[in-house]
């Protein structure tokens, strides 16, 4: 199953960039492919469900996660309940890097359910969170 494992160094402490990952319903404004978030459920203060709905290659994709947030740990555990994924399950975390910044992690596991078409195709994507997430977030995170 295609896994996906990003890290990235954010110039902001790790408290101002774990306020930004948790953030979701802001990723629109830095994720280019993701087109909607919204919390549609709160069940205190560790655990929400999301609904999402994200372009990838032309398509638009929709789910809805189940999410649990560790604030003390900063990380957050995610897996789809619901949607077009076949398999969609992985976590964000924040450490503090050497100088005073953040090291932001995505690890992700999916399926999109779709056969490879030709050995052109048969290279997973990366899923909707990833694409274009270095560039942007990390300026709009710095900048939060």
């Amino acid at each position: 199953m295609p896994r996906v494992e990003v890290e990235l160094y954010i110039a902001a402490p790790p408290a101002q960039s774990w306020a930004a990952v948790v953030d979701v319903e802001s990723y629109p404004e830095c994720m280019d492919s993701v087109q909607s978030v919204k919390v549609v459920e709160q069940n205190g203060p560790q655990e929400r469900t999301t609904a999402w709905s994200v372009h990838l290659k032309g398509s638009v994709l929709e789910w809805v996660e189940a999410e649990r947030i560790d604030d003390e740990a900063r990380r957050f555990d995610f897996h789809q309940v619901s949607g077009d994924l076949a398999h969609f399950v992985g976590h964000w975390a924040v450490r503090p890097a050497d100088d005073g910044g953040s090291l932001v992690s995505l690890d992700v596991e999916f399926d999109i359910g779709i056969p490879p078409c030709s050995p052109r195709c048969s290279t997973p994507s990366l899923p909707p969170r990833c694409a274009r997430t270095p560039s942007r977030c990390s300026r709009r995170w710095s900048a939060a």
